[in-house]
């Protein structure tokens, strides 16, 4: 996997629990450049790799920003980010990827609930930039713990923000923003943050006669069990909370279409596991179908879609999957490596 090397150019408090990080190149050039809604992976230790989306603007070649909320109930990776982290560090990243664009609309709707700000801040930069319609919705427990509040504020975004604290009792469960309450034709609607908040937005929006083209997600981690619910300022931005995913899983025969050789995936064990005990190279990240770095093209068989990475058209036509998660319904998958 290709990686870039960078330093920790400066920390910023973003929030009573929030940091913001600026990286720049390790030899002082030019970063690949990026569009609106990309992430990258940030190596945090041998087997530690977490995602974080940028939330810069896209024009701006020198720097990347991302915005880490800690949480302590996660699986390391804003906890290593908060304690170990300081200017000077040198890390290994990605270069950017991008399975959240922006979409051509008329005019866009920007819905965060807590750190989920960090993509869409960053898709406000390049909407303002264009000189394009759009509203941007954050959605925070209060004033304190709301990611990047002053910088949003203070830029030339805050005009087109309104921001919503849940201890003033300004909740998305109280009813969806006024611009969502009637659909409108060429409008897109971008939804990120906590499952529980995007799983309400999204229900709310269809239910008001949205379709379901128009409404765009992005999680930060995998689906929770629809019991669980979520507050708006809760994720920390890395994508490593842990979530379930529905459905019995079942025995099936993944297809090497280079060798011929086929591998029994077992209940227990993920595609990508059974490759790689077996010596069949495969890039992997965040092992839990959010990031795409394991998308990997079926020439056979019918997949059983898991992740939170595809489209619904782009899962319709059961080209590509998620081998860190996703499963088959048909007996065999024949797999393009």
């Amino acid at each position: 996997m290709q990686t870039l090397d960078v330093i920790v150019h400066t920390i910023s408090l973003a929030s009573s629990t929030s940091r913001s990080y600026e990286l720049r190149a390790a030899d002082g050039g030019a970063l690949p450049s990026f569009e609106a809604g990309a992430h990258i992976d940030v190596h945090l230790g041998p087997s530690l790799v977490r995602q974080y989306s940028l939330c810069n603007s896209p024009r701006e070649k020198g720097r990347y920003l991302i915005c880490v909320r800690r949480d302590d109930t996660g699986r390391g990776g804003s906890r290593t980010l908060h304690r170990d982290l300081a200017v000077g560090r040198r890390l290994r990243i990605s270069p950017p990827r991008n399975h959240f664009p922006l979409v051509a609309a008329g005019h866009h709707v920007l819905v965060a609930g807590g750190i989920g700000i960090t993509p869409l801040l960053s898709m406000a930069e390049a909407l303002a930039a264009r000189g394009a319609s759009f509203v941007l919705h954050h959605y925070t427990s209060s004033a304190a713990e709301a990611p990047l509040l002053e910088w949003l504020q203070s830029s030339a975004l805050g005009e087109r923000a309104v921001v919503h604290h849940s201890d003033q009792g300004d909740t998305v469960r109280a009813g969806l923003p006024a611009e969502l309450q009637v659909p409108e034709a060429d409008t897109a609607v971008y939804v990120c943050g906590p499952d529980g908040f995007m799983t309400h937005v999204v229900a709310e929006a269809t239910a008001a006669g949205w379709h379901p083209g128009q409404l765009h997600t992005e999680r930060f981690a995998p689906t929770a069990p629809p019991s669980a619910e979520a507050e708006a300022g809760d994720g920390d931005g890395d994508r490593d909370r842990d979530g379930a995913k529905a459905g019995v899983a079942a025995e099936f025969t993944v297809r090497i279409a280079s060798t011929g050789t086929g591998y029994r995936v077992p209940a227990d064990r993920t595609i990508a596991e059974v490759l790689t005990a077996h010596g069949v190279e495969v890039e992997l990240s965040c092992e839990q179908g959010i990031c795409g770095a394991c998308l990997t093209p079926v020439l056979a068989g019918e997949p059983d879609h898991r992740d939170e990475v595809q489209t619904p058209d782009e899962r319709a036509a059961g080209d590509r999957i998620t081998i860190c998660c996703s499963r088959a319904r048909s007996p065999e998958l024949l797999l393009g490596l």
